[in-house]
């Protein structure tokens, strides 16, 4: 197995662990963000050290495909692939605030001030804005850096057709779209986890998986040899038979 064969197989296994790390720890997020009063339910607690977990993992990997697939794409377009690599740093960064925003929160309802029937208003203050920290990373990690991330490496598989044109062709649309959407967001057009939010990250989602299984399948596809267009080449081919 040649080495870029190699690179493709493990940013494919990669690509794979982002997504299942992200949509377990969103889901195990779930009881701890949404709860109406600032106490820990039963249970709840765990499941977000689980949601910590997942997020670390999450973050390992988004910074694992940068550096696995810097080496072929540098030979493809140093720049872009050096911008890639310290995206998916500065995703990575942004996600680990988020995690930390949701330790603190659980340390927070954990405390003597978080017992049910206190109503302190500091506390009250203190939940609402670590949730904040939380939806706010959220929206710029894995939205606004994920959307320019994609947008940067479809557009280098675009051109050096190290994947299908399709394959590129969806994470040129998904990046958009999900940077769109985060924008949309931010300006509180509606809510991020929403109908039209869950449809507007489809396609990047799509993107990253097919992605994901072609390299684990066929790994990169070879580039295509230069054709002799020239007078001079076509005149040393021909003098050399």
């Amino acid at each position: 197995m040649g080495s870029e064969r190699r690179t493709a197989m493990v940013a494919g296994v990669l690509f794979l662990v982002t997504e299942v790390a992200a949509i377990a720890g969103a889901a195990l997020y779930r009881p701890l963000l949404g709860a109406a009063e600032p106490v820990i339910v039963p249970g709840a607690d765990t499941r977000a050290f689980l949601g910590a977990l997942c997020e670390v993992v999450l973050a390992a990997a988004v910074v694992g495909t940068g550096v696995a697939l810097y080496p072929v794409l540098r030979r493809r377009g140093e720049a872009i692939a050096l911008g890639y690599v310290c995206g998916r740093l500065m995703e990575a960064a942004v996600i680990a605030v988020g995690i930390v925003g949701v330790l603190a929160l659980v340390t927070l309802r954990q405390g003597p001030a978080g017992a049910p029937g206190t109503g302190a208003a500091p506390l009250a203050a203190a939940d609402r804005a670590l949730v904040a920290v939380h939806d706010w990373t959220f929206l710029l990690g894995p939205n606004v850096a994920l959307g320019m991330n994609t947008l940067l490496l479809a557009y280098l598989m675009y051109r050096s057709r190290l994947v299908p044109r399709f394959i590129a062709v969806l994470g040129l649309v998904g990046g958009a779209l999900i940077c769109a959407s985060a924008t949309a967001v931010l300006f509180g057009l509606y809510e991020q986890v929403s109908v039209p939010g869950s449809l507007a990250a489809l396609p990047v989602f799509a993107w990253e998986v097919s992605l994901a299984v072609r390299l684990i399948a066929k790994g990169f596809d070879a580039p295509a040899a230069a054709a002799p267009t020239d007078a001079r080449t076509f005149a040393a081919v021909a003098a050399a038979h």
